[in-house]
């Protein structure tokens, strides 16, 4: 019964953390880790672990996706990446001397907010007008947002991949699709960073959450990046923000009982 229930509560944290990573970039950790830690009592530190872990899959076949629909900025994306990579080990190594019930909670709302700024106010920025902004002004904002959002991704994982959308459609003026398909490409080897510094320094987490997770979060995230590609845009932003505040208020109710 208990191996059951396991893989009820990784199936549902997959399914979301699936939706999340293949429509609006979203890191795993948003929802595997509250999942894992309330339902199933593993430590913040390795549930977050887990999280990344999973996260490194489903980023992959998602940008798998998005990079066939031409639907990531890899030069900027490079950029940002190696600021979020290094600052990713910062922050890494600060959560785990922090209690866990710090952890987690910045997430949670996050979530929730964006989706519902995606309900209410849709990015509908052009292609065009994203790449008439200049290339000096865009590598500057590049290194410093990807600085900020590296030491997010590393201390509670999922504010790294919220942190991606919000500054690249609002601050970067990216259109939604390449928002999200930059913010997959660097969610892989962010995840995958941060799940090596997390095993490395927490140890190795429960095997059969780790492994329930990841086939779970890569299934779901593939058949989201799919249908996310061939949306119209302002399909894309309300399914995004339905799914973002679904995840949002569910974890967060979860959290409250």
């Amino acid at each position: 019964m208990e191996i059951i229930y396991k893989f009820i509560i990784c199936l549902i944290a997959g399914v979301g953390a699936g939706l999340g990573t293949g429509f609006a970039g979203m890191s795993a950790a948003a929802v595997i880790s509250p999942m894992l830690i309330t339902f199933l009592g593993i430590p913040a530190y390795q549930a977050v672990g887990i999280a990344l872990a999973s996260d490194v899959l489903a980023s992959a076949v998602s940008t798998k996706q998005y990079w066939k629909n031409k639907n990531i900025d890899v030069k900027n994306g490079v950029v940002m990446m190696l600021s979020v990579l290094c600052f990713t080990l910062v922050g890494s190594y600060v959560a785990s001397i922090v209690p866990n019930a710090v952890m987690g909670n910045f997430s949670i709302f996050m979530t929730l907010l964006l989706g519902i700024k995606f309900i209410i106010k849709p990015v509908m920025t052009t292609k065009e007008k994203m790449e008439s902004v200049s290339k000096k002004k865009r590598f500057i904002q590049s290194i410093i947002c990807g600085t900020i959002i590296g030491f997010i991704c590393g201390f509670i994982g999922a504010g790294g991949g919220m942190m991606l959308l919000l500054i690249l459609t609002s601050v970067l003026g990216y259109e939604l699709k390449t928002a999200v398909g930059t913010s997959v490409f660097i969610m892989t080897f962010t995840a995958l960073t941060g799940a090596i510094s997390h095993f490395s320094i927490g140890g190795i987490p429960d095997l059969t959450s780790l492994v329930f997770c990841i086939l779970s979060t890569f299934l779901f995230a593939r058949i989201a990046a799919k249908f996310a590609n061939k949306a119209e845009p302002k399909v894309l932003n309300r399914v995004t923000g339905v799914v973002l505040a679904l995840i949002g208020s569910v974890i967060l109710l979860v959290d409250i009982i």
